[in-house]
C-alpha cells in the first residue's frame, strides 16, 4: 500500500473512533440524566429496580407529615391507589406542600423508603403532570374509580 494511502487511512480511522468513543460518551452522560416517573404501587411492584435515581409521584397522605424539631428533615407519606411509600427529606419544601395535594420527589431508595433530594409540589389543583397523570391512570387501570366524584367538584 501507498504510503500516502496508508497515513490517509490512519487518520480516516483514527477520527471514525474518535466519534464513535465521543458518541458512546455522550449516550453514556444521558442515560445518567434521565429521571423516570414512578408511582408508589409500581415501586413495590419492583418496577424501579433498575435505576439509580428515579421521581416518585403520588399524593401526601393526610396526617403523615412528621418534622423534626432540630434540623430540615421532613418525613411523610406519598400514596396512590394501591401502593404507599415513605419518604424522607432534608430541606426547605415548597410552600404549596401540604396534606392530600399531588406531589413529585426526585431522588433513591434507601431499603424500603425513598429519600429524596428534591421535591416538587403542583401549582394549582387542575394541574397534574402528563407523566404522573399517565402513570397515576396505568396504576388504576382494572379498578372501579367514580369519575362523577371528580366531576362534581366546583371548577374555579
Amino acid at each position: 500500500m501507498n504510503p500516502t494511502r496508508k497515513r490517509r487511512l490512519t487518520i480516516i480511522l483514527s477520527i471514525l473512533g474518535a466519534a464513535i468513543v465521543a458518541s458512546a460518551l455522550v449516550v453514556y452522560a444521558l442515560q445518567q440524566n434521565m429521571n423516570y416517573l414512578f408511582t408508589p404501587s409500581q415501586v413495590q411492584d419492583g418496577d424501579a429496580t433498575r435505576y439509580k435515581n428515579f421521581r416518585l409521584g403520588g399524593m401526601v397522605k393526610a396526617g403523615s407529615i412528621q418534622r423534626s424539631n432540630d434540623s430540615l428533615k421532613v418525613t411523610f407519606t406519598v400514596v396512590d391507589a394501591g401502593g404507599v411509600m415513605p419518604v424522607e427529606y432534608t430541606g426547605i419544601l415548597p410552600d404549596l406542600f401540604r396534606e392530600n395535594q399531588s406531589v413529585i420527589a426526585t431522588g433513591h431508595m434507601d431499603g424500603a423508603r425513598f429519600v429524596a433530594t428534591e421535591v416538587l409540589a403542583k401549582h394549582d389543583e387542575t394541574y397534574m403532570p402528563k407523566e404522573l397523570k399517565d402513570a397515576m391512570a396505568k396504576a388504576h387501570q382494572g379498578k372501579h374509580i367514580d369519575e362523577s366524584a371528580a366531576q362534581d367538584k366546583p371548577q374555579l
